[in-house]
């Protein structure tokens, strides 16, 4: 494992849930807002992809990983050209072209997890999949949701509901995020067995002093969004986005600070928080 291969899959995820999300924003929020968003998506993977090819393959199965390499690839290519041509051409199929990058982006990050739970049991990849398709909708979620906040200030006259919308699926998305992790974490502890497993149980990873860095992804990556996206519901409610925005900030910080720490964990531990 590496620095390189965390940022791989962190900034993979977050470029793929960036793609994903953009599919739930209403147009009204205007031609630069799709621009620079999907723009920085693009970015996010095309760093990614840098990593990767600069650092050792994440997973066990080289199969797999070269074809979620592919498909991101894939992801990356026509996330490109959604960019490029929006307010040009192609306004009738934009979003379908959108939504082929973010299919091929789930594709992607769906592989990425089988590939790097190849050796575990079924009911792990599965746990795996759904743990890495829950962090890329939430780190989506809660940076989509943080330029749409901040794009109130180039359109002040956008309805309120657009920002209420997105804020909304951020909260979906955090709290299918609390259960995967929490049934991830039940599982780890339930299922060792010291006769068969190497190395010491979950639980005793969790209580010692690498366990801070559980904590610390509990804390800012899961407590943290929790209160932050009620905060800035009831602010949104109130028609105050300028007070929902400086919220989002701080959310999507902690959301980072607690998927980055949640990259490093899985690839450590082997369990999917």
């Amino acid at each position: 494992m590496s620095l390189s291969t965390v940022l791989f899959l962190f900034l993979a995820h977050l470029g793929v849930g960036i793609a994903f999300t953009l599919l739930f924003v209403s147009r009204d929020a205007g031609i630069k807002f799709f621009r620079f968003t999907a723009g920085l998506g693009a970015i996010l993977i095309a760093v990614a992809l840098a990593f990767r090819y600069g650092a050792p393959a994440p997973s066990l199965s080289p199969a797999l990983d070269r074809r979620a390499l592919l498909a991101l690839d894939a992801a990356e290519a026509v996330l490109v050209v959604y960019w490029a041509t929006i307010g040009r051409m192609f306004t009738r199929i934009r979003t379908a072209i959108l939504a082929a990058s973010a299919v091929a982006g789930v594709v992607a990050v769906v592989l990425q997890a089988l590939a790097v739970s190849a050796d575990r049991s079924g009911i792990v990849q599965a746990i795996t999949v759904a743990s890495f398709l829950t962090s890329a909708a939430m780190l989506g979620g809660a940076c989509t949701a943080m330029i749409l906040g901040h794009w109130y200030l180039v359109l002040p006259s956008m309805e309120v509901g657009y920002l209420q919308s997105i804020v909304g699926m951020h909260i979906v998305s955090m709290a299918a995020r609390v259960v995967v992790v929490a049934v991830a974490v039940w599982f780890a502890i339930a299922t060792f067995r010291p006769d068969l497993d190497a190395g010491p149980s979950f639980r005793h990873y969790i209580f010692s002093i690498d366990g801070i860095f559980f904590w610390q992804r509990v804390l800012f990556g899961l407590a943290g969004p929790a209160v932050l996206s009620y905060l800035t519901w009831e602010t949104a409610k109130i028609r105050s986005t300028q007070s929902a925005t400086g919220i989002l900030y701080v959310d999507f910080f902690t959301v980072v600070v607690g998927e980055v720490l949640a990259k490093y964990i899985v690839l450590a531990t082997r369990v999917p928080v």
